[in-house]
């Protein structure tokens, strides 16, 4: 990963639909690879059962993210089922410009408005092994309502529609194999980015 002097770092997004386990697979990714930095969303919905302020998201009020909004704070930004969620993009500049890697985990909406704003994000899609498999996941989380459940589940369609937008589909059946291909991934991107030349590396 990149790490020397005057390199530029390389900004991936991991996104799938709801309940796929995108946090899970890249909290393990990032115990394996030192150089890569989480930089965490900004979201006025309330935390769920175990999240924690700072780690999981920035909890702030709508009145607070309006205000980021209106600052130009945010690479990208969008609304999910009534909520907002925000990356920062002072952090994410700041360490990429450091030499620094980040990874920011999205919703697919953010991930492809992330790729307007920067064409070289790589975008990785984390896909379910189906779609009741995806809702079994849901209902184990046990963290939303049936109706909720149902809802994202149908937005999960249109989203692995999507998935041919994005640079690389990582199937996450087992954690341990979704955990492996994303590090092959990034290692791999971020060594041909320092065979790029120019201000990256």
């Amino acid at each position: 990963m990149s790490s020397q002097p005057g390199c530029k770092g390389r900004l991936f997004v991991v996104s799938g639909p709801s309940g796929v386990g995108k946090g899970t697979v890249v909290a393990e990714v990032l115990k394996r690879l030192p150089n890569l930095k989480r930089v965490v969303t900004y979201t006025t919905r309330q935390p769920r059962q175990g999240e924690v302020q700072g780690k999981d998201y920035r909890f702030v009020t709508k009145e607070e993210f309006e205000r980021l909004k209106e600052q130009g704070a945010f690479l990208e930004w969008a609304e999910v089922y009534g909520n907002f969620y925000g990356s920062p993009k002072h952090e994410v500049e700041q360490l990429l410009s450091s030499g620094q890697d980040v990874v920011l985990v999205l919703d697919v909406q953010g991930a492809l408005a992330v790729k307007r704003e920067v064409p070289e994000a790589v975008l990785i899609f984390l896909e379910p092994p189906s779609l009741d498999e995806l809702r079994k996941r849901l209902e184990t989380r046990g963290t939303e309502s049936p109706e909720v459940i149902e809802r994202r589940v149908a937005k999960a369609k249109w989203e692995m529609e999507q998935a041919s937008k994005f640079d690389h589909t990582v199937l996450n059946e087992r954690l341990e194999d979704a955990v492996s291909r994303l590090v092959k991934l990034m290692q791999k991107a971020t060594t041909a980015q320092s065979g790029e030349g120019g201000d990256r590396c």
